[in-house]
């Protein structure tokens, strides 16, 4: 089983960075993809001015591509925040104004999966009103997310890269899952499987595949180390999407890698452009 059997989309926070955001669609149409994803594309606003949300569709839509997958606000990323809607104050009224206007642009273009990074443990707080403080913003994020007909995706990042991120571990994320599936009744919550992340983490990956692939909404890869393409590290990323595939996961995988010292669009040679549509 190859990469034949999968469909990629590039996500456009990390690839093609070199470029203007409205530039990015067109350069990963350029480069044979049809599907995109993002992190919240403005930083330093949760709440946009509606020309901005339309220029970006128009770009979307002008380029062909498909946004497949959408960060709810989660403050500066990249930089050392790792999302809003655990810390209390202003970071969470700003996740909770995001909230509607991140699923309202979705829906205006078709995307059907919003990720709510958790965010980091913040010195002064107890955790435990932290963990309430999420469910509470998870909650409505999620219900958000199914008035448009999309899936909410909680995520795992890595210890070393992210070390104030309480959830980096597959089952501490899938358990949060569980709990905003419980409170809401939806089902709509989904694991956000990130490789790249959990091989960080020393996870076994195969495990973590067999155990959560039925509960796996989203999956991204990059190899490890290094964060880059397929094949600049050690991951056998051809067996372990094979394993997902075989075990029932058939959604998209994102592309979350690094270039390198080159531009963007020379850094998909490990996918024959054939296989890049996602058809």
């Amino acid at each position: 089983m190859g990469y034949s059997d999968h469909r990629f989309d590039v996500n456009l926070s990390i690839l093609f960075t070199e470029l203007p955001l409205l530039e990015r669609p067109a350069a990963a149409a350029a480069a044979g993809f049809t599907a995109v994803e993002l992190w919240w594309p403005w930083i330093e606003t949760p709440t946009p001015e509606q020309a901005e949300l339309d220029a970006l569709k128009k770009a979307l839509d002008d380029a062909g591509t498909q946004l497949v997958g959408l960060n709810f606000y989660a403050g500066r990323l990249p930089g050392p925040d790792r999302g809003a809607l655990s810390v209390p104050g202003e970071e969470s009224d700003r996740f909770r104004a995001n909230i509607d206007v991140a699923a309202d642009f979705a829906a205006s273009v078709g995307c059907k999966a919003l990720n709510a990074l958790y965010g980091n443990r913040v010195e002064g707080a107890d955790p435990q009103v932290q963990d309430s403080l999420a469910l509470e913003n998870l909650v409505l994020a999620a219900r958000a997310a199914d008035r448009v007909g999309a899936i909410l995706l909680i995520e795992a990042l890595n210890k070393p890269e992210s070390p104030l991120y309480p959830l980096v571990d597959a089952p501490s994320a899938v358990e949060v899952v569980d709990k905003v599936n419980a409170a809401t009744g939806l089902g709509n919550a989904k694991f956000l499987l990130d490789l790249y992340h959990l091989s960080m983490n020393g996870e076994d990956l195969n495990q973590v595949i067999d155990a959560y692939a039925d509960r796996t909404g989203h999956v991204q890869i990059a190899d490890n180390p290094g964060r880059g393409a397929p094949g600049t590290g050690d991951l056998d990323l051809t067996d372990l999407l094979g394993r997902l595939k075989k075990a029932g996961y058939q959604g998209w995988v994102g592309l979350e890698y690094k270039p390198g010292d080159r531009p963007s669009a020379e850094a998909f040679e490990w996918l024959d452009k054939p296989l890049r549509a996602g058809n």
